[in-house]
């Protein structure tokens, strides 16, 4: 982004690898692995798992930072905020998908982004076990991974009835947030669920057209917003408005398909 110089923006997207590489040593380890323990950061009204591996990533990313841009704010899903000089804060969620974690399936990642006053600029989307890394903002929008590389953009579906939707839970949120969601649902031509922040990958990577989730913090969507919005896609709240700081999101990956859905789910309330 024009924003950004380009030296300080290669300097920030090399950072950006250097905490997802932190990130995945941290993690690794503990994926798989029998006996893994998770606590209940929402006891009495909930099931919110924190592990070991939650916690051993983030310290590994925030030592980065200390060492890399020591001047930086930091938002972190486990340690909270950390004030900084810079006017750039980077937004870390250590494990999106602890209970995919817990559970064994690869559809858990590591969100890495950074912003400024307006939003993210850059973020990625990291699967430490796939070897997948997605990249969005500062002029780049692409993925790597073991068995292919190359340019993310987002599919030209424009009608609901030819989409493919995700979300993470059948819940969605509230009861009224559900109502809206089944809304769009009902119409989609597919309706898959529980797949975390790989959906929001997987929509920049032109594989999906929708995803729609509710009860989410910063931390979730400030990657996912920079990966989506570089590969050609939109990212709102219900409203249509921004959703930089959690809520309620629709990802959608043309503007036609995001105008029908928010008809759809503006009415949920």
């Amino acid at each position: 982004m024009d924003r950004i110089p380009s030296e300080l923006a290669k300097e920030l997207i090399d950072t950006a690898e250097a905490l997802a590489d932190a990130a995945g040593k941290a993690v690794l380890p503990f994926f798989r692995q029998r006996g893994l323990t998770a606590e209940n950061k929402d006891a009495g009204t909930g099931f919110d798992p924190v592990t070991a591996a939650d916690r051993a990533a983030e310290q590994a990313m925030r030592a980065v930072l200390a060492d890399r841009r020591p001047g930086d704010a930091i938002l972190g899903e486990e340690y909270g905020i950390q004030a900084g000089t810079t006017g750039l804060t980077w937004v870390l969620d250590p494990i999106d998908g602890t209970r995919a974690f817990l559970a064994g399936t690869p559809t858990w990642g590591v969100l890495i982004s950074v912003r400024d006053d307006t939003g993210p600029v850059y973020g990625i989307i990291a699967q430490p076990y796939t070897q997948e890394r997605f990249r969005g903002g500062l002029s780049r929008a692409d993925f790597t991974g073991p068995h292919d590389a190359g340019p993310l953009a987002v599919r030209g579906t424009q009608s609901i009835d030819q989409a493919i939707l995700f979300t993470t839970f059948p819940e969605v949120g509230t009861p009224e947030d559900r109502a809206g969601f089944e809304r769009v649902a009902a119409r989609a031509r597919l309706v898959r669920y529980g797949m975390d922040c790989y959906a929001y990958a997987l929509l920049a990577a032109g594989q999906i057209d929708l995803v729609i989730e509710a009860g989410l913090q910063a931390y979730d969507i400030q990657a996912p917003i920079a990966v989506i919005e570089a590969a050609g896609g939109i990212v709102t709240n219900w409203e249509g408005g921004p959703v930089h700081d959690g809520g309620r999101a629709l990802a959608a990956a043309t503007p036609e398909l995001h105008a029908a859905a928010l008809d759809l789910l503006r009415t949920a309330g």
